[in-house]
Order: C-alpha cells, then structure tokens, then sequence
C-alpha cells in the first residue's frame, strides 16, 4: 500500500525577519497540500533581543554558543515570540496550527554536545525522535510548527539546529510516511557559484554532490545543510527541495532536487 505523504518545510532566518516575506512563505506553506509540518529557528531575531539584554552572541564557524542567558533567550524568542506569531498567522490562514518544543510531548529527545575542540554549551545533537507522538498530532489534523529546541529527558532544555530537527522529523516519520523536506530560504537554490545568483545546480545525487565537493563548488555555510539532507536520504526521506518560495509553485523549476 502507497504510504500518504507528509511535508517537512524549513524556514530560514531572512524570510522570519522579513514580515511581508513571511507572509508569502505561510500563504504558501497553507496551500501545500495533504500532511505537513514546519520547522523554524529564529537566530537574527534572538541575536538582536540579546544585544537588547545585553547579552552578548557568540558565535564561532556560524554556530551559536549557549550559555546559561543565551538559552533563556533563545527559549524566549524561539519557543514564544517567533513560534506563536507563525502559529498565529497560521490559524488566520485557516490551518489548525500547534506550536512545539521538541520537549512537548517528548517528540525531540537530544544529547548534549560533547566538548572536543569547542565547548557549544547547551547545544543538542538529536538522538531520537518519538513519530508515535507526532503522528497522533498529525492523525488529528494539526499541523505542528517546531521551533529549534530540543530537550535531554532530564528537564535541560536544548538549542538545536532547525535544519538537523528537519531532517530528523523527516527520517523519523518516513515509517509512516512517503516524507519529503522543503528548505525554503532566501537563496534560488544550491549554487555553483556563490556570486552568481543564477547558477543554480537543478539536481543533485549522491555521485554529483561528491564530485562537487571535490572540486570545492560548495560554499561552508551549504556544507552542513548538504551533509544533512543526504544522511535524510539515507535514512528514508525520498526527496528534498533546497531555494526560495518558488520551490511551491508550478510554474517554476530554479531551486534544487536532491535524490540519493
């Protein structure tokens, strides 16, 4: 029997920060048909609130240290301001929206980042993902909007990478579901070159990611992101689209497909 499909979109920064963008994204995301779920971070929102606080953000490789205050404020915005104003704007758009944790009905356990080289703080890596839980959401037509915090199950709260929580969610449903993964931000897709906002690399699979790796087409901040959707792959998700807004529309085919 054919498994029903289920979407997992992942929202960048640019297009939180931006209110019109957002906007466009949620109108769109609300047309998206059949099953879905959203998954968003917040870090421009946070670092700025923090500056507020005056707390200071570090950041080393372009990954945030959590420190004690940092947390709390992550918590703060990501978990309140930015969560429950998607949540908001979704319910006006006529979608049955949950905001969540990954401590909210235990559906995203992580360990916490062991300190090698760099100690991150309360950073989690995610170890398991309860699509029991998920699913008894989803099967009662809400549509779960997580934001980028998971938990250790013993009461520590932890600031993860919304990119990685998409990918887990995905691989963790794909039992259930035909999942696939939408990242949706302000880039056409993956490109070739960086200055070039038109290069984009339509298909992708294992062979030409590595190929292209080699000759250093990549630039380190799609490294990570790239490294993620092919662990998805190989753990279930069937298909993944990597560019701006136009990744829902018909009538345009300039972002990336990556397939294993």
């Amino acid at each position: 029997m054919d498994k029903e499909k289920l979407s997992i979109v992942k929202i960048g920064g640019n297009i939180i920060e931006d209110s019109n963008s957002l906007l466009t994204f949620l109108k769109l995301f609300s047309n998206l048909k059949g099953k879905k779920i959203l998954v968003h971070g917040g870090g421009k929102r946070a670092t700025h609130i923090a500056s507020k606080l005056g707390i200071e953000s570090k950041m080393i490789n372009g990954r945030r240290i959590t420190d004690t205050e940092t947390l709390k404020v992550i918590t703060m915005v990501y978990g309140g301001l930015v969560n429950k104003n998607i949540v908001a704007k979704l319910q006006a758009l006529s979608i049955d929206a949950i905001g969540l944790t990954g401590a909210d009905i235990n559906s995203i356990q992580s360990d916490i980042r062991p300190v090698k080289d760099i100690n991150y703080g309360y950073v989690g890596d995610v170890k398991k993902i309860e699509s029991n839980s998920i699913d008894k959401l989803i099967k009662a037509d809400f549509t779960p909007i997580f934001c980028a915090i998971t938990h250790d199950g013993n009461g520590q709260l932890l600031n993860t990478n919304a990119d990685t929580i998409a990918n887990k969610i995905a691989s963790g449903m794909s039992n259930k579901y035909e999942t696939s993964v939408y990242y949706c931000f302000e880039l056409n897709g993956v490109l070739k070159d960086i200055n070039d906002k038109n290069s984009v690399i339509k298909h992708l699979n294992f062979d030409s990611y590595n190929n292209l790796l080699k000759d250093g087409v990549f630039a380190d901040g799609m490294l990570p992101k790239l490294y993620n959707c092919f662990d998805a792959l190989k753990n279930g998700v069937s298909k993944i689209y990597l560019g701006n807004t136009s990744i829902f529309s018909k009538e345009n085919d300039n972002f990336t497909t990556i397939t294993l």
